[in-house]
């Protein structure tokens, strides 16, 4: 809990809006009720932007793509270029991807102050469902007086015992993208989204890198084809992937990190290395901000709310990852709209999750939307699944990519898209057109029967309906 401690005559603030955290869904908020002609104030208690612009997806994808572009430089000879080999300067691609996310940083502010949205520095507390007290360095510097509140301050990574962070031998995802040296060896425990990007990055940047997943795949919420795909392509790349399996008697001595790692009908073997970067997910950021004052529900560390939003405080609401359920930044812009909306007493229409897409930037890349094939048919659906293989692609086999497909799966009732599901060079780019396809609940014959430039990447979606209607 924050300190009581306060200056005297502290001024108060009155607005229609106040939002907590400027990330994505915080930002995106609170520019919309000021062009709605609210009086909005947005409280942050670190640089704009929130994680996603500061140490998440954009800091992460500038790393990536270093890797990505290091990759070619080694590759080169395949394409008739001649380069004398190099090797990756970590600090320097740490440093490309800091001044890309400061970049953004500083654009939201200039948004925000264009807008006319007052931004305050400092950590919210709640001491009443429409009152605020902000703190900065523990002291209590102003009170924040609003009509409707939404928090939107996000999430941090989730610990694991035995495995807490020291930020130098065991680390998490924000470590990991800060790091001036590249450590020979790493682990990292966890097969998601943050793992297996961060396990990709570090591979091609030299680092023999080894994921350890409790359950028993990578990407264990995605198709299994796809998952299991990803798996062989990361082993290719030499990427040591150990699935059905844990550490335990994890310590840090000297420079290395050792434990022992257990995995089902194995013996349990010793294991060490550089760094242990921990990726298992996250934990709303909903303690801290006095919500028990304002009458706001909180489970399992995640705000509770109805379909539109709104906390158990009827003038209050919650978006983004505190929020829970699918945890990406553009479901809490979307979220963004829904509660602004509702406070602004328009009609809005609650999410449906199975209408977001999903992705992973490694190489390949990962995308999807909708339901899986196993998910389909554990709802009763007869499905109907059509595959085209990128090594068949004829843009595919110029770029020099050919691993990976694209997966869409069918109602054989009426063949409408259920799922779709890509894994290849590009596929986060190709989902937007399968995103479109799900939502406007296209058939396989409107997907088939659509003109595909030639030669795209995109013309295997067109391929893959096409297969399913053949069968």
């Amino acid at each position: 809990m924050l300190s009581m401690q306060q200056s005297s005559e502290l001024p108060v603030r009155s607005v229609d809006l106040t939002v907590i955290g400027s990330g994505p869904g915080g930002y995106e908020a609170a520019l919309r009720a000021a062009k709605a002609g609210m009086k909005v104030c947005l409280i942050e208690k670190a640089a704009l932007g929130g994680v996603c612009v500061n140490w998440g997806c954009i800091p992460t994808k500038a790393l990536l793509r270093s890797a990505e572009l290091f990759e070619l430089v080694k590759k080169a000879d395949r394409y008739g270029i001649k380069v004398a080999s190099g090797e990756i300067d970590l600090a320097e691609a740490v440093k490309r991807s800091r001044n890309v996310a400061l970049k953004l940083s500083k654009g939201i502010g200039f948004m925000l102050r264009r807008a006319g949205v007052d931004v305050v520095q400092g950590e919210a507390f709640f001491n009443s469902a429409h009152d605020l007290d902000v703190f900065r360095d523990g002291v209590r510097v102003e009170t924040v007086t609003a009509n409707h509140i939404i928090i939107a301050s996000g999430a941090r990574s989730r610990q694991l015992s035995g495995m807490e962070p020291d930020g130098k031998r065991i680390i998490t995802s924000r470590e990991a993208l800060a790091l001036k040296q590249l450590p020979a060896s790493m682990i990292v425990v966890g097969g998601g989204a943050i793992g297996v990007e961060m396990a990709w990055f570090y591979a091609m940047a030299g680092t023999a890198v080894t994921i350890v997943e409790l359950l028993p795949r990578l990407l264990p919420l995605e198709d299994v084809e796809i998952s299991e795909a990803l798996q062989l392509s990361f082993e290719k790349a030499g990427i040591t992937v150990v699935t059905g399996a844990k550490l335990e008697d994890v310590t840090v001595e000297g420079e290395q990190v050792r434990a022992m790692l257990v995995a089902e009908g194995a013996e349990p073997q010793p294991v060490q290395a550089d760094h242990l970067l921990v990726a298992v997910g996250v934990t709303g950021n909903s303690d801290g901000l006095g919500l028990e004052c304002a009458g706001v529900e909180v489970a399992r560390g995640f705000i509770v709310t109805d379909a539109l939003c709104r906390t158990t405080a009827t003038n209050i609401f919650a978006i983004g990852d505190v929020r829970g359920g699918m945890l990406l930044a553009h479901k809490a812009s979307a979220e963004a709209v829904i509660a602004v909306d509702t406070i602004g007493g328009k009609s809005s229409t609650p999410i449906d999750e199975s209408m977001i897409p999903r992705c992973v930037y490694a190489e390949p890349s990962v995308a999807s939307i909708g339901l899986s094939e196993e998910q389909a048919i554990a709802r009763g659906y007869t499905v109907k699944v059509g595959r085209a293989m990128f090594a068949a692609s004829g843009k595919a086999n110029a770029y020099g990519n050919l691993e990976g497909l694209v997966k869409l799966v069918f109602n054989s009732a009426d063949y409408s898209l259920l799922g779709a599901h890509v894994l290849g060079h590009g596929a986060v780019e190709l989902i937007g057109e399968l995103t479109l396809a799900r939502r406007f609940e296209l058939t396989a014959e409107q997907i088939a029967s659509t003109i595909h430039a030639h030669p795209t990447l995109s013309e295997s979606i067109k391929e893959a309906a096409e297969n399913a209607l053949q069968k």
